[in-house]
């Protein structure tokens, strides 16, 4: 089948309608064909192609990883093609994505017009350190006079940016190496725990990993199947090895007997919160409605923390540009009321 590419946006519209399909009574593959008179032709045919192998018996979400649709996408289909509820899993998948892209979406654009003004300001920042301060400074060594802080400022800049931008290229070099020759070889756990042990970065990778593992646990739970069985399926989820690497390590563990908030507290890569959520739980006979509101919980934390940061990000851009122009300003300027004043 050829890959065509599809926006995330795209991916999450077309599961949030087969739902809506499917919550008003719709079969599966009758839903799918009345989405596909939606799209483009060539959309149309690739998933007229992957209605012919829903109707030979593959599973649907091995069908979307064949289109090419995102991972975290297909792990929502895998689990509730699982417990049998495909609607709401797939309302809520779609509308958890889509505002993880929106967020990522309003990042990108927030970075737009500063790195435009950075640009710029790097332009005039090595115009005024080459062309204009030299001249002023054979002017003033001439007059004997002293250069002024702001232009003492600029020099510093100038001498030490080489430098800063040496030490990120050797950072980013680094980095790539540790990435494709040791950390890519790790076990999926450890992988996830070196993510959420970074700084800034890591609070929204165990929100994120948290949230998808809680809702998936509340699904199958709900569904009436016993932790083993829905650890079972974890383990089965090929297409998101993290969560079967985490079915299989606890399914091993269950049988020894140990307790399973005590085991999911040693991943690091989850909120130490849901030790206390699950142990609540299992006392009130509530286990799966706890997990349910601690994945909402996760997710306005999750939306919380990234307004947070464009609120932090973008005035701190804006104030090193800033800082920068009104420094080569007064460089510039305070030079000339000395010759005035000298006149």
């Amino acid at each position: 089948m050829t890959k065509i590419k599809w926006s995330l946006k795209e991916q999450c519209q077309f599961l949030k309608r087969i739902g809506e399909l499917l919550s008003r009574g719709y079969p599966l593959a009758e839903a799918i064909e009345s989405v596909t008179l939606h799209l483009s032709a060539d959309k149309k045919n690739q998933v007229a192609a992957a209605l012919n192998d829903l109707k030979e018996g593959h599973p649907f979400h091995q069908i979307l990883h064949t289109i090419g649709f995102n991972q975290h996408l297909i792990g929502y289909v895998f689990f509730a093609e699982q417990h049998g509820g495909l609607e709401r899993a797939f309302h809520e998948g779609s509308e958890m994505m889509l505002k993880r892209g929106s967020d990522l979406k309003k990042l990108k654009q927030l970075a737009v017009y500063p790195s435009f003004l950075m640009c710029i300001t790097a332009i005039l920042f090595f115009f005024v350190e080459a062309v204009l301060l030299p001249r002023f400074t054979i002017l003033f060594n001439s007059m004997n006079l002293q250069e002024n802080t702001f232009t003492k400022m600029i020099r510093f800049i100038s001498e030490y940016l080489p430098l800063c931008i040496f030490l990120i290229i050797l950072i980013a070099v680094t980095c790539g190496f540790y990435y494709f020759f040791f950390f890519k070889k790790f076990p999926r756990i450890k992988q996830a725990s070196i993510l959420s042990s970074l700084p800034v970065a890591g609070a929204y990778i165990r929100l994120f990993y948290t949230h998808f593992f809680t809702i998936q646990l509340h699904y199958l739970l709900s569904a009436g199947l016993s932790i083993y069985e829905a650890f079972s399926l974890f383990e089965k989820n090929q297409k998101q090895p993290l969560y079967q690497e985490v079915g299989l390590e606890m399914k091993r563990r269950l049988r020894s007997g140990e307790k399973m908030e005590e085991l999911l507290a040693e991943y690091s890569f989850l909120e130490k919160e849901l030790y206390h959520v699950i142990n609540h739980g299992q006392n009130n006979g509530r286990l799966e409605q706890e997990l349910y509101y601690f994945s909402k919980h996760c997710l306005r934390q999750l939306e919380n923390k990234t307004d947070q940061l464009l609120k932090i990000i973008q005035p701190v851009i804006y104030s090193v540009i800033g800082f920068l122009i009104v420094t080569m300003y007064l460089a510039v300027l305070l030079p000339m009321f000395h010759l005035l004043e000298g006149i």
